[in-house]
């Protein structure tokens, strides 16, 4: 079983969705969990379930696109706990919104959040993670990441920033890998949270989501938590530079 005893665990986006999940997963697990978010209101209503549970746990509130902000969420880990051995980066936006009526505004605002945010939570926490060779990043990407057979209409930005971390994990992975840092990427599917709310709202829409999945359901943040505390863990020690797949089957049809 996987394990993160007095392990620190940095989570972005953890103040609900699958954020929330994973923190309080990787929490049972024995991991010092921070739950970072741009609402340290909501970050703290998580913290207060994890310490309920007989977990440890802080609240930080952060913009994942201003780097000020991210140095300041790892120096105060590291100044509480002395650590950081993990980061799982969640935080994301998602706008539907059709690609000739996308602005300047919209594309910049998802890749701000989606991407670059990804990259400076990677490289503040890597340069702590080199100090004590040891490391390990988990990327939330997508299917809608590029490169698997179809798109996602009315998520053209969206989708570019998911390809991108996809192609960032890759990259760091081989970069990272001397310092025993491992990273890898996550790509789920329609999971069952407040950002697939606009999908539910239109029958026909989400009619249409399902037919597309094998399995006829969305899935639970908690199936997505399972496989992000796997590769988290020890467990997949052999594991850096790979996304791993979980949408009930939507990219095999």
């Amino acid at each position: 079983m996987a394990d993160l005893k007095n392990k620190v665990v940095i989570i972005t986006g953890a103040r609900r969705g699958m954020g929330r999940t994973h923190a309080l997963a990787l929490a049972k697990t024995g991991a010092k969990v921070v739950v970072a978010d741009i609402s340290k209101e909501d970050c703290e209503k998580v913290v207060k379930e994890i310490e309920k549970n007989r977990g440890e746990a802080m609240a930080i509130k952060c913009d994942v696109s201003k780097k000020a902000e991210v140095d300041k969420m790892v120096q105060d880990t590291v100044k509480k706990w002395g650590k950081v051995d993990v980061l799982v980066n969640n935080a994301g936006i998602c706008q539907f919104k059709p690609f000739l009526d996308l602005t300047e505004e919209d594309w910049q605002k998802t890749l701000d959040i989606n991407l670059k945010g990804y990259f400076l939570c990677a490289q503040a926490c890597a340069k702590e993670m080199v100090k004590q060779k040891y490391g390990v990043i988990v990327n939330i990407a997508s299917i809608a990441m590029g490169q698997v057979g179809c798109g996602f209409n009315t998520l053209a930005h969206y989708s570019a920033s998911k390809g991108g971390i996809v192609a960032m994990t890759e990259t760091l992975a081989q970069e990272l890998a001397s310092y025993n840092i491992r990273i890898n990427a996550v790509a789920p599917g329609a999971i069952e949270t407040p950002m697939v709310d606009p999908l539910k709202q239109d029958k026909k829409t989400m009619a249409a989501t399902l037919a597309r999945i094998p399995l006829h359901r969305l899935g639970k943040p908690e199936e997505v938590s399972k496989l992000v505390l796997f590769l988290a863990s020890d467990e997949s020690s052999y594991m850096t530079g790979a996304t791993v797949v979980v949408d009930g089957g939507w990219l095999s049809v």
